[in-house]
C-alpha cells in the first residue's frame, strides 16, 4: 500500500463544519459535555469543535485504523480531551459502555467513504485510478470486492447492483462480470470498469457521470454492511444521547439519507393511532427536528470544498427519554456477538472518561485496566 501523507488537515476539508459546530454546541454548552464524532476519519469536525468550544470532549470512533492514526497524530494537541476507539459506529453503546459513559451529550456522523479512503490509490475505492479490488473501510478484516465478484452467483450480484447502487443496468453488468471470471478472477478496478462501461450501452454511458459510479459505490456498500450498519446506528445514537442532546448526520447518497430521514422523523413523530382524540405520555414524539427537510451546501461551502456537492445534512435534539415500546430492539448492539472480529487497536489504553453527571471538570477518570483477549480491544490513536 502506498505510505499516506502524514498530514490530515491538509488531506481533508471537513463538509458544513461551521453549521455542524452551530446546531451541536447549544447541546455541549455545559462544562464536561461530551460529544461522539461517530465517523471521525481524519478528525476534521472533531478539530473543529475541539477549538470552537474549549470545554467539550469527543469520543471518536472509525473502523479504518489508517484514519485513526492520522486523526491521532492530528489532534494530539488536545490531549486527553480526545480519545479514539477502533470500532464500526453501530457499537456506539459498547463502547460507552466500556468507557463508563451512560449517555453523552452529542453525536455527529459524516457518512460514506471518507477523503483518505477515495485517495489512497490502492484501498481499491475509486474508479478513476486503478487499484486491487479491496474496497473494505477496515482494511484488516472482511472480504473484499474481488471476494463478491468473484464468488457471489450472477442473482445475487444483480441484487447488490440494484439495491444498492440503484443501477437500471444491473442484470447486464452482472452477467458480464460473471462471464469474465469465468476466464480468470477479477483482481483490479480498471478490469471492472472496462466491463462495466463495455455492459452499458452507449447512449446511456453519455449522461450521468462515469458509468461505473453505481457500481462502486454498490460493491462499496455490501463489503462494507453500509447500510445495515447505519440502521442500527441512528437508533442507537439517540438512544445514547441525554435528554436536551443533539444528533447531526450528513448523508452523501439517497440510499443513506432515506435511512436518516425516516429514523428522525419517527422520533419526531406521535405514535398514537390516527383518530385518537388524546395523545398519551408514551405516545408524544421524543425527538424535536432541528432542520427544515435536509440542508445542502450553498454556493460558498462548494468553491471550498467540492466534495459537499451532494451533502444532506439533518439533525434532531432528543426532548424526553424514549418511550419503552419505541426503543430499539438491544439498542446500539452490533451485529451478534461472534459474526463480526473484534476491534482490535494497539497498545494504548483509552482512559475512562466520566458523564457530565460525575464531574463538572473535562478531565478523564482514571486509565480503566486492560480488557481481556475475549473483551473488545480499544486504540487510542
Amino acid at each position: 500500500m502506498t505510505e499516506p501523507v502524514d498530514d490530515a488537515a491538509a488531506r481533508h476539508v471537513p463538509v458544513l463544519l461551521d453549521r455542524c459546530v452551530e446546531l451541536l454546541a447549544p447541546a455541549l454548552a455545559a462544562p464536561g459535555a461530551v460529544l461522539v464524532d461517530a465517523t471521525l476519519g481524519m478528525g476534521g469536525h472533531t478539530e473543529g469543535v475541539l477549538r470552537a468550544l474549549p470545554h467539550v470532549r469527543v469520543v471518536g470512533l472509525d473502523r479504518d485504523p489508517q484514519a485513526l492514526a492520522l486523526a491521532g497524530r492530528r489532534l494530539a494537541p488536545f490531549g486527553d480531551r480526545f480519545v479514539g476507539v477502533h470500532a464500526v459506529y453501530d457499537e456506539m453503546r459498547a463502547v460507552l459502555d466500556d468507557l463508563g459513559l451512560p449517555a453523552v451529550d452529542g453525536v455527529l456522523m459524516d457518512l460514506g467513504v471518507s477523503s483518505l479512503q477515495l485517495d489512497e490509490v490502492d484501498r481499491g475505492f475509486s474508479y478513476a485510478r486503478d487499484a486491487p479490488l479491496d474496497m473494505r473501510m477496515d482494511p484488516t478484516t472482511g472480504p473484499t470486492a474481488a471476494d463478491v465478484l468473484n464468488t457471489y452467483d450472477e442473482r445475487e450480484l444483480v441484487r447488490v447492483l440494484r439495491d444498492w447502487g440503484e443501477e437500471r443496468f444491473a442484470p447486464r453488468i452482472a452477467r458480464s462480470v460473471v462471464a469474465a471470471r469465468a476466464r480468470r478472477p477479477l483482481e483490479r478496478t480498471e478490469e471492472l470498469v472496462e466491463i462495466v462501461r463495455a455492459a452499458i450501452p452507449a447512449a446511456a454511458r453519455a449522461t450521468g457521470g462515469h458509468p461505473a459510479k453505481r457500481t462502486f459505490q454498490a460493491l462499496r456498500i455490501e463489503v462494507n454492511g453500509e447500510l445495515e450498519v447505519l440502521g442500527r446506528a441512528v437508533p442507537a445514537a439517540v438512544d445514547v444521547l441525554a435528554v436536551g442532546g443533539r444528533i447531526v448526520v450528513e448523508a452523501y447518497q439517497s440510499l443513506e439519507d432515506r435511512i436518516v430521514k425516516r429514523a428522525l422523523a419517527a422520533g419526531a413523530t406521535s405514535s398514537a393511532p390516527p383518530g385518537m382524540p388524546v395523545e398519551t405520555a408514551d405516545d408524544a414524539p421524543y425527538l424535536r427536528l432541528l432542520t427544515r427537510g435536509a440542508e445542502e451546501a450553498d454556493e460558498a461551502e462548494l468553491a471550498r470544498n467540492p466534495r459537499a456537492q451532494s451533502v444532506r445534512l439533518r439533525a434532531a435534539e432528543r426532548t424526553r427519554p424514549t418511550p419503552a415500546h419505541r426503543r430499539p430492539a438491544a439498542a446500539g448492539d452490533a451485529a451478534p456477538r461472534g459474526s463480526r472480529p473484534a476491534r482490535r487497536g494497539g497498545p494504548g489504553r483509552p482512559a475512562r472518561l466520566r458523564s457530565p453527571a460525575d464531574t463538572p471538570t473535562s478531565t478523564p477518570g482514571p486509565v480503566r485496566p486492560a480488557p481481556s483477549p475475549q473483551q473488545r480491544s480499544r486504540s487510542v490513536a
